[in-house]
């Protein structure tokens, strides 16, 4: 008899996450997979859904308006209820630390329905930084019976614990996704010029900075900072800067205001997520607080610049293909202009090992679920071998 599963997840970067996994899930005869998207953001998510070929057999589309968490939560909760009912699945797949997440797993918790966590174990050790999703992500895993730990240190985090919940190393499926966006990139130069083209103030020629922030704990005064060290660097001349602006109105409202008339400085709409890897491709350098930047672009062989004080991937810190800035104007103009003058350090990151997958991880997650034998992923040792060849036209 084939095992149900259902994955639920509901944002751009969850369907990023999740889209090599499902894909492996539907081609698997032990498997019947069913698909659930809660549908936050949905004209990003459809972007993710249409490129990787999945199509949901529910979307709840239960963005509205200027929700809060707790708004969210209950419609995720209430809804999710009726879709356990239907579905009935031997088991629930969450991804990650979204409300999303947490309400998923929740709301299969108290249907005693088995919850598998898709990245578990990413600690931080404060609450707050990033908030919330550190205790959802933590939330999460005391649910899980089946933890989908990316490295070695995140499966250390969840056994200190001492939680009930088995754990296997996979590898991030984030490079899953990227290595199947790449390997298309790659192939393909009329669909990279027509990509490029899609941006024709952004010069080939000239080093660019890719700017991306929507941290819910940089609103307000960390935003103006981090907006004033944007107008600082765009003056110097030294680089041109590419910020798609998310769609949050706490970001788009500063960053526009601030940013929106400034020389240098080129804000656009959210990129699908192929555009997005492409600009990555060509970037000198990233300037980020996003979480999935600092797994992908490491892989791309790519400088990256985090403005955040602690992460949940010191992984990254500890091979040096990430820094830490934080959030304050002084040290992000400091980091950036000092990586624009030094050829040398930038090509440094090209040759550093990216500690966070090797292209299987949703393989071995679909071989844990079925039973089947795989070896776990080794972190760092096992990308020994794998060091970053340079991308297509990087600048």
């Amino acid at each position: 008899m084939p095992t149900r599963i259902l994955s639920i997840f509901g944002t751009r970067p969850e369907a990023i996450k999740m889209a090599p996994l499902v894909k492996q899930l539907a081609v698997n005869p032990e498997v019947v997979s069913v698909v659930c998207v809660t549908g936050q953001h949905q004209q990003m998510l459809d972007q993710v859904l249409d490129l990787f070929g999945i199509a949901p057999d529910y979307n709840l589309a239960l963005m509205t308006g200027n929700q809060t968490l707790n708004g969210l939560a209950s419609r995720l909760i209430a809804s999710l209820d009726d879709v356990l009912a239907s579905v009935n699945p031997d088991r629930v797949l969450v991804h990650g630390d979204t409300t999303t997440a947490s309400a998923a797993a929740l709301a299969a918790f108290h249907r005693r329905i088995p919850v598998g966590h898709v990245e578990a174990g990413l600690r931080t050790g404060n609450l707050m930084q990033p908030w919330p999703e550190e205790m959802n992500r933590r939330v999460v895993d005391v649910m899980s019976d089946l933890m989908f730990a990316p490295t070695p240190s995140s499966k250390a985090n969840l056994v200190q614990e001492n939680l009930h919940g088995r754990v296997v190393v996979t590898g991030n499926t984030v490079i899953d996704a990227l290595n199947l966006s790449t390997a298309r990139l790659d192939s393909d130069p009329v669909l990279r010029a027509e990509i490029d083209a899609r941006l024709p103030s952004v010069d080939a020629r000239e080093p660019m900075l890719l700017v991306t922030g929507h941290r819910r704990e940089s609103f307000g005064p960390g935003f103006a900072n981090i907006c004033a060290a944007l107008a600082d660097l765009a003056t110097t001349n030294a680089v041109q800067i590419v910020y798609p602006v998310h769609l949050n109105p706490n970001v788009r409202g500063p960053v526009q205001e601030s940013l929106g008339k400034l020389r240098n400085i080129h804000l656009v709409e959210p990129q699908d997520y192929l555009s997005f890897v492409r600009l990555m491709q060509r970037a000198s350098i990233i300037l980020t607080d996003s979480g999935g930047v600092q797994e992908e672009a490491p892989a791309l062989g790519k400088p990256v610049l985090v403005m955040r004080d602690v992460t949940e991937r010191p992984e990254a810190v500890a091979a040096g293909t990430v820094r830490l800035v934080g959030t304050q104007r002084e040290s992000i103009v400091q980091a950036v202009m000092g990586l624009i003058g030094n050829a040398q350090e930038r090509d440094d990151f090209a040759h550093r090992i990216n500690p966070y997958g090797d292209g299987h991880a949703s393989q071995r997650i679909v071989a844990a679920l079925t039973g089947c034998p795989f070896e776990e992923f080794a972190g760092a040792r096992a990308s020994e071998e794998q060091r970053v060849q340079p991308t297509v036209d990087a600048q």
